[in-house]
């Protein structure tokens, strides 16, 4: 049996670019799955079934879910947010996304640099539900 940091390479921690992002806990290699685990607890909810929550518990959709086409990708419940959730925008990120690896390593990364990503290439990457 794995101990429970098999395959962990980033933790949540306060950040330098907002408030809060992750960081490298060890070297991560370009081409790396960096939230190993991580691509099994997602779906889709439309926009319009959001609308009208109440403005704190719609807030979690704003903040933690992918909004594409309508929908709003996030997590089964906020109640299993993960670090990936917290992974902070880019212009020039060391991250990317896509439906096979879920966030991959662009390049090598350093010990305790934080993870950063291009938010306006995730809808590249999902599809319409």
């Amino acid at each position: 049996m794995n101990l429970p940091h098999y395959r962990v390479y980033a933790r949540v921690c306060v950040s330098r670019v907002h408030g809060v992002g992750v960081r490298s806990i060890k070297s991560i290699r370009k081409g790396t799955a960096i939230f190993h685990g991580d691509d099994r607890a997602s779906q889709w909810i439309a926009v319009r079934r959001v609308r009208y929550l109440p403005k704190a518990v719609r807030q979690l959709y704003e903040d933690f879910g992918f909004q594409y086409d309508g929908c709003y990708g996030c997590p089964t419940s906020f109640n299993r947010l993960t670090p990936s959730c917290f992974v902070n925008h880019s212009d020039k990120p060391n991250v990317a996304f896509d439906r096979k690896r879920g966030f991959y390593a662009l390049r090598n990364i350093k010990f305790n640099e934080e993870l950063t990503a291009d938010y306006t290439s995730f809808s590249k990457v999902y599809e319409t539900p």
